[in-house]
């Protein structure tokens, strides 16, 4: 029986070991942030953090997943929106919202990383793909978080 750390909470899957992390996540844990987008991992929209790197959860089994810290959407934040969330909002950079959780959580990766990225940094490191189209919007909402974190910026 896999266990791992999910949202800080040690978690028993009692599922096949090679069951894909998403789907362990989604009906296993009840935890559906993470979309099953493309299943080869290309769009994006299953990012997690695993030992807080973005990693597509449709990619890792929960046997590669065991004895790690896995982080979904619906664990960023105990008390509201996390800075990345709070600017997404502000800049208006979430329309359908299928892809908003892997990017969400391929911003954290990066603004934990790097909390000044420059555009080619986000760039780099937000591969998600969004069906909206709204990447400027998603550039300014990542640098403002970053300003946020920072603290040099307050999101209302």
């Amino acid at each position: 029986m896999p266990t791992l750390t999910v949202n800080d909470h040690p978690t028993d899957f009692r599922m096949d070991p090679q069951t894909p992390l998403l789907w362990a996540l989604r009906c296993g844990a009840n935890l559906t942030g993470a979309k099953y987008g493309c299943g080869s991992g290309e769009c994006g929209a299953c990012i997690v953090l695993v030992d807080g790197e973005a990693k597509p959860s449709c990619q890792l089994s929960l046997a590669e997943s065991e004895g790690r810290s896995v982080t979904t959407v619906e664990g960023l934040s105990r008390t509201g929106l996390h800075p990345v969330q709070a600017a997404l909002v502000a800049e208006q950079a979430i329309q359908c919202g299928f892809c908003t959780p892997g990017i969400t959580l391929a911003a954290v990766a990066l603004l934990q990383r790097n909390a000044d990225p420059a555009d080619a940094d986000i760039r780099a490191a937000l591969t998600n793909l969004c069906r909206c189209g709204v990447y400027p919007r998603l550039i300014r909402a990542v640098q403002r978080a970053g300003r946020a974190l920072r603290g040099v910026e307050k999101i209302a």
